[in-house]
This record gives C-alpha cells, structure tokens and sequence, in this order.
C-alpha cells in the first residue's frame, strides 16, 4: 500500500496552543500510535491530551508554563511543519523535531522577531525567542518523555517513540555551568552597586535590582516566588535559646511550604528598600504590599516576565562592562551573560552548600518540608538560621 505524504498546514500565522484547532487530518484522532484498550482520560485528539496532561500543573503556574511551552512547540511544528498528528510520531519524526529545535526554520514564522517579548495574544508571538542549545533541547525532549510516558499509562498512546531515544550522560554539566562562580557573583554584584542614583527614578530603579538580588541569592527564591508574596511574609520569631530571629515565610512549588531565614543581611537590606521607596523599616504582619515593588503602582505586584527581564538586564550589562575592559573578561562575560534567573537558585544552593551542612540547604531551598512542631525541630531551626547568617553571606560594599 503505498503512503500519502500530506503537506503541513499553512495558515496566517502561529496561534498558541489555547487558539489552536487542529485540521481533522491531524487532530489524532486515528493516529497509528493511538491506544487499542479502554483509555483513563475522555480526550480524543492530540491537543485535548495534552491538555488533560497540563492540567496535572495547575497549581504550579512555573512549571505549568515551562510545559505547555514544550508541548505547544511539538503540537505546532507537527500542524505547521511536518505534517503528522502528534498520534502518528515515530522515533525518526523525533529525530527530526531535535535538529528543528536547534534551528527552527523558517525563523520569521517561527522565532520572535520583536525586541520585546510579545504576548501571547499579539500576531507577533512566536513560539521561540532564540533556537536552543543543547542544553535546552535535552531539557524540551526530557519533558515531552514525561508527556508521552503518561499519555501512554493513560490508555491514549500506545507507545512512547521517545523512550528509543539515546541518553546522552553529561556528568557534573549542571554542576560546572548553570551557576555563577564567587568570582562571577562578584563582577554582578559590581554592576549592580555602579547603577546611577543622580534622580529619584534611577535611584529606585536601583534600589529595586540591589534589593531583588539579595532576595535571589540570601533565600533563593524562585520568580514565582517573589512575584507571589508580599512583605507580610517576613516575621519573627523567638527561638529555643531565646533569641529573635526574622523568617520568610514561601509557599513554593508544589503548593509546599517553607520557612527561610532572613538573615542579619537580608533585614538590612529590607530595611534599605523599604527606607528607598518611603516606607517604614519593617513591614508589620500582613502587610500587602509585594516583596518587589514596581516603579509605579507600587500596590501591584510584578509579572514573572518582567521580573525576568530585570534579571537579564543586570546579567547583560555585566558582560558588556567586562568585555569594554579587555579579551581577558571574554570568558567571564560569555558565561555570565548566558545566565538566566533560575542560576541565582543554582548560584544560592551552590554557594551555601560550600560551607554548610546539606540538610539546612535542602531546607533553605524547600527540597524538603520542615517541621516546626516541637522544641527539638525549632533547636534545629535556629541552627540553621544561624549557620546560614555566619557562612552565606551578600558582600554588598556598604559607603
């Protein structure tokens, strides 16, 4: 019998996977890897799957968005450009899918083409800012495995082409490279402290990286974390020995909570923020207003791309301070200006992890719950607090 090779859909331009409606001869709905038995899930086409599977991640809103990204990308490119379901995939369509990742062409229907992240309902989203690098691409692939290997225990797919896929060990990779060395955290830190302050604007502006990195880096926190919760947050509490000691309290991924120690630094440094923008030094308990506070309006709290972008902006300024001082930086600006926000978690547990004991990082990072119901667990507590204040330090230069 011979084959029908049929010709991707071309349309106006891409939507994103909520606007897609998948044309009939790729919805999946008689794709050739779809499940004989009785399925677990009511879907019947592709797209309506890969919902049922993102909803898993709804109270995860930086995870959830991570995979739909990965998902939307492969749902799109099996419409726009190979033209099979995503029920009809092979081991080979995921061959080709991995060298489209590394240049998604054609790049104007594609990549972004904007200097400004487009939103989503623009006709200017594309579904890639940049083609990925190894690294991302290993990252997208490992995430669509998760996809299809709970597409196929859900009854909907008979197989995962994926699992065919040859596993590439890199060992210590995320160790040696997604992270800022003491050496590059330093040339950041210099960077952030020459930002000008001769206006009130630009001192605020100022005031706000100084203050969003000592949170990234004293309690490493995730963007969602910082957009999500408010100066309130912050508290103390009397330990076993009695002694005062401030907290943050987080409820992270996964819904679960954690509480962080506000060290000695990081109260100075609140305390700095709070006094640039004309507020008390210490917020009182619930108090709404966010951990970061936007230039204007400040009652509103900040969007995870925004947050981003501020973070990119320090990271790129660095290297183009360390590049204009000579080819022997190049190394160190490449690296740094690489970085993305989620290295400052890296860099926190990386650097903490020099000279403290694994378990407080763990907790400090919420790699685990900690339990605060009895008088041994809060010696415990304290101590880490106390380790975390004596050996994870800012290094903030102080006039």
């Amino acid at each position: 019998m011979s084959s029908l090779i049929v010709a991707p859909a071309v349309l106006a331009h891409i939507e994103p996977l909520e606007g897609l409606v998948l044309p009939l001869h790729l919805s999946g709905e008689r794709g050739r890897n779809r499940g004989q038995g009785l399925p677990q899930v009511a879907a019947n086409d592709d797209r309506t799957a890969v919902l049922a599977w993102l909803a898993r991640y709804r109270d995860s809103p930086a995870t959830l968005a991570s995979y739909r990204k990965e998902a939307e990308r492969l749902l799109l490119w099996c419409v726009h450009q190979h033209g099979k379901a995503l029920s009809d995939l092979t081991h080979e369509d995921f061959l080709a899918y991995e060298s489209f990742l590394g240049d998604p062409q054609p790049a104007d229907r594609w990549v972004m083409q904007v200097a400004q992240k487009a939103p989503r309902s623009s006709p200017n989203w594309r579904p890639f800012a940049k083609p990925l690098d190894r690294q991302s691409q290993r990252q997208a692939l490992s995430i669509l495995n998760g996809l299809f290997n709970w597409l196929v225990q859900a009854g909907y797919l008979a197989g995962n082409p994926l699992a065919l896929r040859r596993r590439k060990t890199v060992v210590g990779a995320t160790k040696t490279s997604r992270f800022l060395p003491h050496e590059h955290w330093a040339q950041v830190r210099t960077t952030i402290q020459m930002l000008p302050t001769a206006t009130p604007r630009l001192a605020s502006q100022a005031a706000r990286y100084r203050w969003l990195f000592s949170l990234l880096y004293i309690a490493g926190l995730r963007i969602s974390e910082v957009c999500d919760h408010t100066m309130g947050d912050f508290y103390w509490r009397r330990g076993a020995d009695g002694k005062e000691r401030w907290w943050l309290a987080v409820r992270g991924k996964g819904e679960k909570d954690r509480s962080i120690p506000a060290t000695d630094e990081l109260v100075l440094e609140l305390m700095r923020y709070r006094s640039a923008n004309g507020l008390p030094p210490l917020p009182r308990e619930g108090d709404p207003l966010p951990l970061l506070l936007p230039l204007i309006g400040g009652a509103k709290p900040m969007g995870r791309s925004a947050v981003h972008e501020l973070i990119k902006n320090v990271f790129r300024e660095t290297a183009t301070r360390l590049r204009a001082l000579g080819p022997d930086h190049e190394a160190t600006a490449a690296h740094v200006e690489k970085a993305s926000a989620h290295w400052m978690r890296h860099t926190a547990g990386t650097h903490q992890s020099d000279n403290m004991d694994l378990k407080a990082v763990r907790d400090n990072l919420g790699h685990a719950n900690i339990a605060t119901t009895s008088i041994y667990i809060h010696t415990e507590d304290d101590k880490r607090h106390d380790q975390t204040s004596k050996e994870h330090k800012l290094g903030w230069m102080h006039p």
